[in-house]
């Protein structure tokens, strides 16, 4: 990674962090310490009754991999991180919420956090975009009224905020969707190692102090609960506009999260926005806001790139990739992946097949859900392999989908 210096760009201090970038630690490239690791996180699992080997296994590799690197490849403590993430699940009916969520709820909540371009970055990273001007008081009230109705039909603890629980689904959507289908794309480097981080750009201009204030108590929840139960799946910030206030609402924002979080979020000044965005990502998926050739805006649907629409075989009268929740499943033996596109419309189930995706590097056999170091013998979730998005997702945790990474 190409380091900046100079006032010009302020890279967060990580205290002495230590960075290990992207695809180690992850399938396909894990050390002799780090395969003994998880053959001993997913065998302590399979004793506690949380793990299911098979084909599909009850969880699939990528997600178990990413408790173990929140937890510095230590079985024990991934085990206690992990166990406490099912425990909520199942008494918050997550899968239930993200299959039954009400589609224009979905949409409502999408509008007010982090949105998937569509493009990915240099190493086939998703690029997420989070303009937190759009959080004002009026719009976060109006959001937070909308979510005391029954917007699915799942049960909660009583104890998780509704207006969370909505942001949950979106984390589903990065997992579920938005990473695996990335992962299928192979116009980038270590093509057959699954994707499950995400690229942010996090645009903080035009926000007030007294904006920033009125937000905290919710970002600082969203943050907790998501650094919990969705880590690992961040890979970069980028802060955009920051006001000359900043200093001091980072002052109290970077408390919440460990140094290798703070080490990941990089602070730009104006005229290095462009230089330092085209180290990570290619002109043509940067976002004509941010000086790119991308013609998206925040509010957009994603913008699908070439390779997108290159391997999707669609079905059933659909063109594109449909708004709502949506998930991939393997069929033919995880030869080939299926989208179906879940949620309810005015109280009607929606459950239709989307999409197929025939599958660059299907594993070889059941045994192939085991770890492995040779790259292409990866699996993917399916619908109850419960895979489970990261407290890093899209930003600076600026307002929830954001900067935690889990550790």
């Amino acid at each position: 990674m190409t380091k900046h210096t100079g006032s010009s760009m302020h890279r967060v201090p990580s205290a002495g962090a230590v960075e290990h970038g992207y695809p180690q630690g992850h399938l396909g490239h894990l050390t002799e310490h780090e395969e003994q690791a998880f053959v001993e996180f997913k065998t302590l699992l399979e004793e506690k009754g949380l793990y299911k080997p098979g084909n599909p296994p009850s969880h699939d590799d990528p997600t178990l991999l990413r408790f173990l690197r929140a937890r510095k490849f230590v079985p024990e403590d991934a085990y206690v991180q992990f166990s406490e993430t099912e425990k909520f699940r199942n008494a918050n009916q997550v899968e239930i919420l993200y299959d039954t969520i009400d589609i224009d709820s979905f949409e409502t909540t999408r509008k007010l956090y982090p949105r998937f371009t569509g493009r990915r970055d240099k190493r086939g990273i998703p690029i997420y975009v989070f303009q937190i001007r759009h959080l004002d008081s009026h719009a976060v009230a109006k959001y937070e009224k909308s979510t005391e109705t029954t917007y699915s039909r799942a049960k909660t603890d009583g104890k998780t905020q509704p207006k969370l629980l909505q942001l949950f689904a979106l984390y589903e959507h990065l997992t579920r969707f938005v990473q695996p289908l990335s992962s299928e794309c192979t116009d980038r480097p270590h093509p057959s190692t699954p994707i499950t981080l995400s690229t942010n750009i996090v645009d903080i201009s035009h926000v007030s102090l007294r904006m920033f204030w009125n937000l905290k108590s919710h970002m600082q929840a969203a943050s907790q609960l998501a650094t919990a139960h969705y880590p690992e799946t961040l890979d970069r910030i980028f802060i955009i506009g920051a006001p000359m206030f900043f200093s001091t609402v980072w002052g109290w924002i970077k408390r919440w999260f460990d140094p290798v979080t703070v080490s990941k979020i990089f602070i730009l000044q104006e005229h290095d926005v462009l230089p330092v965005l085209t180290t990570f990502m290619d002109i043509k998926n940067i976002p004509k806001a941010y000086g790119g050739e991308l013609d998206w805006d925040f509010f957009d649907e994603p913008a699908w790139d070439d390779e997108v629409k290159r391997i999707c075989q669609f079905e059933n009268g659909y063109t594109t990739l449909p708004q709502g929740p949506v998930y991939w499943k393997p069929i033919d033996d995880g030869k080939r992946l299926e989208c179906i596109a879940v949620g309810t419309k005015k109280g009607v189930d929606r459950r239709e097949r989307v999409c197929t995706i025939t599958r660059a590097y299907p594993p070889k056999s059941a045994e192939d859900t085991l770890v492995s170091t040779t790259e292409g013998e990866e699996s993917f979730g399916t619908p109850t392999e419960k895979p489970i998005i990261n407290a890093e997702v899209p930003t600076a945790n600026i307002a929830a989908l954001s900067i935690s990474d889990g550790k």
